[in-house]
């Protein structure tokens, strides 16, 4: 058979630690901007949060009377001690008069004409905040390179932040493939998703991907399609015309005819177009690669589960295994093709590194949840 030198062709597939290596050393942070503490769920701290002596003073948690605890220690419904003059009224958030060290509540003190009477005793602090109650000095409330949750929102807009310096990635999401097919747009779809969740924006328009590589409107772009040697598949070609291909051939499963390179200084991840690849391609680079352009880090909170059945990879492979967890151990669903029924059955995700052959059944693994 007549060589074709159109057909784009894997020579050697690179480790999966060489693409990590080249993500860490070449490329940087996105620039960082201002955003509204309110609006900045999702992305990146750019600089540590870290507030002063919150409150700066006692302040009430309650609306009430603003007293002296011990002054009516003694009081009760049969013993009501008399007071001088009415305590002063303090609301919710404001600062305790001199003298007081409690909120005593509407009905604590009873005022019959002239004569004032407290009914109930209370005791001292009660109703109240204390100075440095909510942060002491110089309290770190989130650190940097860490993603924003809607509470560390609240949380930094209620200690007086009204803006926060954060970095967020712009993605350009690409159709890589020359067919059209309901897998291909279930995967642009889906990494679409996973992009935004991860701190990042995304290109509002859905484009080719000869286009978005032509165009410098993203910090990154991701492309889903043409990654293999169909006579139709381009995609890594069209890399090489515009910019530079660092690998073509990743040593991961699913996924091993996805592509990494660079156009200029922005990075660019080409992905097999089956959802599987999509699906591991995202979880073992691309998640990483969008956490470097924001200065963050990947946060997983895996659970340790025996498995109930052996797992067997190939040395040199890093590879993604959906799983089910059922009475306390989790089960391996497939290997190398991740079915559309073992990807709708599976809880979570394992990964068997590049030097290991595989798990035996009882060995202790770390279960990821899907993102």
């Amino acid at each position: 058979m007549a060589h074709d030198s159109s057909i784009q062709r894997i020579s050697r597939l690179i480790p999966l630690r060489a693409i990590l290596a080249l993500i860490e050393t070449r490329v940087a942070p996105v620039k960082a901007r201002k955003c509204a503490a309110a609006s900045a769920e999702g992305l990146v701290l750019v600089d540590d949060i870290v507030t002063a002596q919150r409150p700066a003073w006692p302040i009430a948690l309650r609306d009430g009377f603003a007293v002296e605890a011990a002054a009516i220690g003694d009081a009760g419904p049969y013993a009501p001690v008399l007071l001088p003059s009415l305590p002063q009224w303090i609301e919710v958030g404001q600062p305790l008069p001199a003298g007081a060290d409690t909120v005593a509540p509407l009905d604590a003190i009873n005022q019959r004409g002239d004569r004032i009477e407290a009914i109930a005793a209370v005791t001292p602090g009660e109703g109240v905040l204390p100075a440095s109650g909510d942060a002491l000095a110089l309290t770190v409330l989130r650190r940097a390179g860490e993603r924003l949750r809607a509470l560390d929102c609240a949380v930094a807009a209620a200690a007086g932040f009204a803006e926060l310096s954060v970095r967020e990635p712009h993605v350009w999401i690409a159709n890589g493939s020359a067919v059209k097919a309901p897998v291909i747009d279930a995967g642009l779809a889906m990494l679409g998703r996973f992009a935004a969740r991860s701190g990042a924006s995304i290109h509002g328009e859905l484009t080719e991907l000869h286009e978005a590589l032509a165009r410098d409107e993203a910090d990154v772009v991701i492309a889903v399609g043409g990654t293999g040697s169909g006579r139709d598949d381009a995609s890594v070609r069209d890399l090489a015309r515009l910019g530079r291909v660092e690998a073509h051939g990743i040593a991961i499963a699913p996924g091993e005819t996805a592509a990494f390179g660079f156009v200029g200084e922005r990075p660019v991840l080409l992905i097999p177009g089956r959802l599987d690849a999509v699906l591991a391609a995202w979880l073992l680079i691309g998640r990483y690669l969008t956490a470097r352009l924001a200065g963050g880090t990947i946060a997983d909170s895996p659970a340790m589960l025996p498995l109930r059945r052996k797992i067997t990879s190939t040395i040199g492979m890093t590879e993604l295994v959906p799983v089910s967890c059922t009475d306390g151990l989790a089960e391996p669903l497939a290997s190398g093709y991740l079915s559309l029924t073992a990807l709708a059955r599976s809880d979570g995700w394992i990964v068997v590194p590049a030097d290991s052959e595989g798990f035996a059944a009882g060995t202790q693994v770390a279960v990821r949840p899907w993102p």
